[in-house]
């Protein structure tokens, strides 16, 4: 009996030495998961990326240090981004172009098309999972709060002749100022250039006409070519030199038109109704009396340079034909 009994408290006391050493090995593996688990919330804290605020026409807003997934919404924000050395993953259809401009179609071979400028489609947008949307808040101040809710966005104010100011919004932006001081330097030192060159050829008064689908306009100074035009210091003819916007006109107006030099261009969609508009003021006896046609010194250039693109490129581009027909 007495052996039963030590045999009893033996065994009870392996038990109790097997128990407590199983609660020891659960306590050990809680501690380790808990440190596991803390260790991994500490290395995805360490992961994320920081944050930059971005002062903007709607407020302010994070966005990402280095953003990698950019969507652009006009086509001079385009032009931008990719003057910055950024391929947008998604970005507005350009106004004319099969989706994108010629002078920039390479660069944005693979780009995905969210829309136009007008209308981007939050969907496809939402579907590319960006890390940053820069828009317009004259194009698309209605969706701001619904972009804003895909990704951070930054918005311009104006578009026309604001390339620049919004240019550094970008550059900013993107985390890409030293870059983007670089670009607005050079084209500095080619506006410098440009004038030096053209001398007492400043004087000459530079007359800008532009054919549309049942219309005609004469373009004034506060438009994207005036304000570059005004930059260089090219004089205008005194029925342009305004602070305006554009004028349209009749055939009435056509002596307004002339000028020591012309440029025009037209807006053609595809049907040729603008070309159309083109070839009747052309050949309007108005037109073929005017001082700047009767010279040669009426020349015809490219409306997505001149007008449609807005972009730092197409500015570079636009310069290229003024030293082109200006400083010959």
């Amino acid at each position: 009996m007495f052996t039963t009994y030590k045999r009893r408290k033996r065994n009870i006391f392996t038990l109790l030495t097997m128990l407590l050493a199983f609660a020891v090995f659960v306590s050990g593996c809680g501690s380790q998961q808990t440190s596991s688990e803390k260790g991994g919330e500490a290395g995805g804290e360490q992961k994320k990326e920081a944050t930059r605020t971005i002062k903007h026409v709607m407020g302010e807003t994070k966005v990402p240090e280095h953003p990698q997934k950019v969507v652009v919404l006009t086509n001079e924000g385009t032009e931008a981004v990719l003057a910055l050395g950024i391929k947008p993953v998604g970005a507005v259809k350009s106004w004319k172009g099969e989706p994108f401009y010629d002078h920039i179609a390479k660069e944005m071979e693979g780009v995905t098309v969210v829309g136009d400028e007008h209308q981007p489609s939050l969907e496809k947008i939402a579907a590319l999972k960006p890390d940053l949307i820069l828009g317009n808040k004259m194009r698309q101040e209605k969706v701001y709060q619904q972009l804003s809710e895909i990704a951070p966005t930054v918005f311009t104010e104006e578009l026309r002749g604001a390339w620049k100011d919004n240019f550094k919004v970008y550059a900013e932006a993107l985390n890409k100022k030293a870059e983007g001081d670089k670009v607005l330097a050079d084209w500095d030192k080619r506006i410098a250039d440009i004038k030096q060159k053209a001398g007492d050829k400043l004087s000459t008064q530079v007359s800008v006409v532009r054919f549309m689908t049942g219309k005609t306009r004469i373009y004034y100074k506060d438009t994207f070519l005036g304000m570059i035009l005004n930059e260089i210091g090219f004089a205008r003819p005194a029925s342009q030199d305004k602070n305006e916007f554009v004028d349209e006109v009749t055939k009435e107006r056509i002596p307004d038109m002339d000028g020591d030099v012309m440029f025009y261009f037209t807006y053609e969609t595809g049907d040729g109704q603008a070309s159309k508009v083109e070839k009747e003021w052309t050949e309007d006896p108005l037109w073929k009396n005017l001082k700047v046609v009767k010279s040669g010194n009426a020349h015809k250039v490219d409306d997505v340079i001149w007008n449609t693109a807005g972009g730092v490129k197409a500015a570079n581009l636009l310069l290229d034909d003024l030293e082109k027909y200006l400083l010959k």
